[in-house]
């Protein structure tokens, strides 16, 4: 049978070939063209007549077809088949998405599109790993009415290197990931050990991955050291989470010439605020300065500049350096380092507002009437020369305590920092007349021993110094998204949607058991949740009620859609002051700068699909940082714990569940499980909506907020987990005394991502384990 030889397209020109032109010097078809093209076809393509129908006769030009296939492959839109044929994929017949594992080796698929997860049956998970993207289609439907997806291709990998402890059993190697939803072993043949030891830390490269009939093969790369050495816990949460850290050899050769002081020619055609008395206030560990303010009254009011650090200057789009800012989408700060977004030579120097030397920024010059209203706005390019690095400590001091050697010191500028406060002060309440939410949480820092081991958890003390900076930079975020809007300037903004449905219902049935109610119905507002909290501050359940409204929340995200901030209760939201660590704010600043040229919109070189694509790519390496950050933490803690098993201490409940009531000990910040066996001899009933459990035969209830005294009984570090019991009890007594360290029991985490199941882990008739699918549990 002859071969059907495809239609050239040489007669359809690509609409978007325009869009081409001007992003490559030898640009190839559009996406848009190479889908329809196919789609013409009827059939799968290989490459070299796809090629050929789209006129790609030169070498270059079919290398680059090649990359952009791969990338749309990627992302979904086209499949290679078993044969090399390139077909479109039928969004009606199948699934792309991105696989989401659970320790217990099932899984589920995240389609790209949004709508429920379909399950991944552990049969299909044996050749994916956690994070993969994948087309799929639907196979059925479980019992528990949940659709299953079949994978039909892998399109991207999530992992080349895995970090992990090494096991070397009866001659076996074998990599256990730091990873927990990475359920797969990785074997490693002897000759590909390079030295490695039983129970060190090692990163792994995968020679072949996970396929339905074997186990996933690799070869060690790089051997961290030992389990608990110093900063072992960061050093295996950089590697588990594939956060970079290490600069490209081509990025390495741009910034070579930068030198640590501007230079003239770029200080030329900016407005000159060297005389202007702008200040730094950070931190006391602060090592680089990417905002300084200025305030002063004027006769409608006050005049405040925020000046940014002008990292768009340096970060040409197209070149390494912002390739590698955008892969890293953030700077990532663990309790014992940072990895920065940028170089250090930008980051510490030429991008960081040091004080008394020349530094490139980008403006925002805010004027506020006599109320605090913003009614006038403008950006520009500038020059400055910071007066001044003040602390917020120092601040505060002379602000609040006047004290006399700082006052003096800082002379020159303490009129303008009173300015500074009586702006402050305006904006503060007009934040709660606006009806900004504003949890009372406590943040913490890490303190360190000389020899690098964690010495202690201690609480951050906020002050008057910090919510100054903080509304300054809200002004200005606020200011540059209205500015954009204005202008009609396609660009990413912080989002924050309103609660679901769902979560309100949850809420409101809450509530109504301790006689509240939110307003606002269906559709409540900032306020309406402001107003609650200040109606209930003064109850003894204040932090319980305060904890479940947070939990009703959505998660902000960015998007090129605006659809407002509701959490800070503004209609529209960016991010605009801190470039030196978030690739979305230099972002902003490269759609304030095209405005500034005068150029029109549609000239801007980022279309609705690059901003699309840039919101979920930022949005998900800021979860990743989180990540990454939060298991370095709980492993630290772990460690910080191991010898204080058998020890009593105070907690309050921080979170219930089917299994158990987590409990985050006093002064202490370190958080824990009581499982639901170590509770009192009953069966107990979970109350999700009332996060609490009810003893059934003695009434005993555990709710979050209550008060508990316990003991901990067991430390996971493996596993990043502590086990409680409650003290005072004989069950205490014995477990204090009895269980080791390391040996915790396995459980769910509060913040796995899925609800937690309503049946408790042991439930049934008494002395058994069966009773599945029982609402109450055996303690």
């Amino acid at each position: 049978m002859a071969k059907r030889k495809p239609r050239r397209s040489g007669g359809h020109r690509d609409p978007y070939q325009a869009r081409e032109a001007k992003k490559y010097a030898n640009p190839i078809p559009s996406r848009e063209f190479i889908l329809t093209t196919m789609e013409a076809h009827g059939a799968p393509l290989p490459f070299d007549e796809l090629a050929a129908a789209l006129g790609l006769d030169d070498a270059q030009r079919q290398d680059a077809l090649s990359r952009r296939l791969n990338a749309m492959a990627r992302d979904g839109q086209v499949v290679c088949n078993r044969r090399g044929g390139y077909c479109v994929v039928n969004h009606e017949d199948l699934i792309h998405g991105r696989v989401i594992g659970h320790p217990d080796g099932f899984g589920f698929l995240h389609p790209d599109e949004g709508g429920d997860d379909l399950f991944l049956s552990p049969r299909e998970m044996r050749r994916l790993w956690h994070g993969d993207r994948i087309v799929a289609r639907v196979s059925g439907v479980d019992r528990r009415g949940r659709r299953e997806a079949a994978v039909v291709e892998v399109l991207e990998r999530a992992f080349e290197n895995i970090v992990g402890r090494l096991q070397i059993e009866a001659g076996v190697a074998f990599l256990l990931p730091d990873n927990k939803r990475v359920s797969q072993q990785i074997l490693i043949t002897p000759d590909r050990l390079r030295g490695a030891r039983h129970g060190q830390m090692a990163v792994v490269h995968i020679t072949e991955h996970p396929e339905a009939w074997r186990q996933p093969l690799g070869e060690v790369t790089e051997i961290l050291g030992d389990h608990l050495a110093p900063g072992m816990a960061t050093d295996v949460a950089i590697r588990a989470h594939d956060i970079p850290q290490d600069w490209p050899d081509e990025l390495l050769a741009e910034i070579d010439g930068l030198l640590p002081e501007v230079p003239e020619a770029a200080k030329r055609g900016r407005v000159d605020l060297r005389r202007t008395p702008l200040v730094t206030i950070d931190g006391a560990d602060a090592r680089d300065f990417d905002d300084a303010v200025f305030c002063e009254r004027t006769t409608k009011g006050w005049r405040l500049l925020v000046a940014i650090a002008d990292v768009s200057a340096y970060v040409v789009p197209g070149s390494a350096l912002d390739d590698e800012a955008y892969r890293r989408g953030n700077s990532v700060y663990f309790p014992d380092r940072v990895i920065p977004m940028l170089p250090e030579v930008l980051s510490n120097g030429l991008c960081s507002l040091n004080p008394h030397v020349d530094r490139l920024c980008m403006t925002a010059e805010l004027y506020f009437d006599r109320d605090g209203k913003l009614f006038r706005s403008r950006f520009f390019d500038a020059v400055m020369n910071s007066h001044a690095r003040l602390t917020y400590d120092q601040v505060g001091k002379m602000l609040r305590d006047d004290d006399a050697e700082l006052c003096e010191r800082h002379a020159a500028l303490l009129p303008h920092l009173h300015d500074l406060d009586g702006l402050y002060r305006l904006l503060h309440a007009a934040r709660d007349e606006r009806g900004a939410i504003d949890f009372d949480t406590v943040e913490t820092r890490f303190r360190f021993d000389d020899h690098g081991k964690l010495a202690g958890i201690v609480p951050l003390v906020r002050h008057d110094a910090h919510r100054i900076i903080e509304e300054c930079m809200l002004a200005a975020n606020v200011a540059a998204a209205r500015h954009l809007l204005r202008h009609k300037m396609p660009a990413l903004y912080r989002i924050h949607e309103k609660p679901s449905v769902e979560k309100l219902g949850d809420l409101g049935e809450f509530l109504g058991e301790l006689g509240l109610r939110l307003d606002g119905g269906t559709s409540p507002t900032a306020k309406d949740y402001a107003n609650l909290l200040e109606k209930v501050k003064h109850r003894a359940d204040f932090h319980v009620i305060q904890v479940v409204l947070l939990r009703s929340m959505m998660q902000a995200v960015y998007s090129d859609n605006n659809v407002g901030h509701f959490g800070l209760a503004f209609p529209a939201y960016t991010h605009f002051t801190s470039p030196i660590r978030r690739y979305p704010d230099l972002m902003v600043h490269r759609a304030l700068r095209h405005l500034l040229t005068g150029e029109p919109v549609e000239a801007f070189e980022y279309t609705h699909q690059h901003l699309t694509a840039m919101g979920e790519h930022c949005s998900a390496t800021e979860r990743r940082a989180d990540d990454a950050t939060r298991d370095a933490a709980d492993t630290l803690k772990c460690e910080f714990m191991l010898d204080k098993v058998g020890d009593d201490f105070d907690g309050v409940i921080s979170g219930v569940n089917s299994f158990g009531i987590f409990v985050e000990l006093d002064g202490i910040y370190v958080s824990g499980l009581v499982h639901i066996t170590a509770l009192d001899y009953d069966y107990f009933h979970f109350d999700p909506v009332g996060h609490r459990l009810r003893g059934d035969r003695t009434g005993k209830v555990y709710r979050l907020g209550d008060p508990i005294r316990v003991r901990v009984a067991a430390v996971n570090i493996d596993d990043r987990k502590i086990d409680f019991v409650l003290a005072g009890t004989a069950d205490g007594d014995k477990r204090g005394d009895d269980r080791k360290p390391g040996k915790g029991r396995r459980r769910d985490k509060p913040d796995s991502g899925k609800p937690a199941r309503r049946t408790a882990e042991r439930g049934g008739k008494r002395g058994g384990r069966g009773g599945r699918g029982k609402r109450k549990a055996k303690g």
